[in-house]
């Protein structure tokens, strides 16, 4: 798994525990219930970093997510959205609007293997649609 790919999984997690949990961002950003919390690590180190920069473009940003979210949200709350597919579409999502210099696609492809990885059966798919949508909208204005 490369660096930035890992540092999505850990941001992805990260947003998953606070939105359910609510913890103190500060403590949130250090990590502490990673396995490889190896302060010798230095591409886990890389990837932590990572994983604290977008985590905290989304959490200053969430409004503006939520958002862009709920607007491609057709006949679905984004309150029935499961915890998983939320976090995927709001790490994505601060992605392709505030994160410019990465290409659309390598956000798109990274989201879709997250929920691959981690969401239910279909939850690719339906991920998929969503941020097409966002990335479209986002390119349009």
């Amino acid at each position: 798994m490369g660096l930035r790919r890992k540092g999505r999984v850990i941001a992805f997690q990260a947003l998953y525990f606070w939105d359910v949990t609510h913890p103190d961002l500060e403590d949130l950003l250090m990590f502490d219930w990673l396995d490889d919390a190896d302060p010798s690590d230095e591409s886990g180190e890389q990837s932590r970093t990572f994983a604290r920069l977008i985590l905290s473009g989304v959490l200053e940003n969430i409004d503006s997510v939520d958002e862009a979210i709920r607007r491609q949200l057709e006949h679905w709350d984004f309150s029935r959205l499961s915890w998983v597919d939320r976090a995927i579409l709001r790490l994505s999502t601060y992605e392709l609007l505030f994160a410019r210099d990465i290409p659309p696609s390598v956000t798109i492809d990274e989201a879709i293997g997250i929920a691959k990885q981690f969401g239910a059966d279909d939850s690719f798919r339906f991920i998929n649609g969503v941020l097409d949508a966002v990335k479209r909208e986002s390119s349009e204005a």
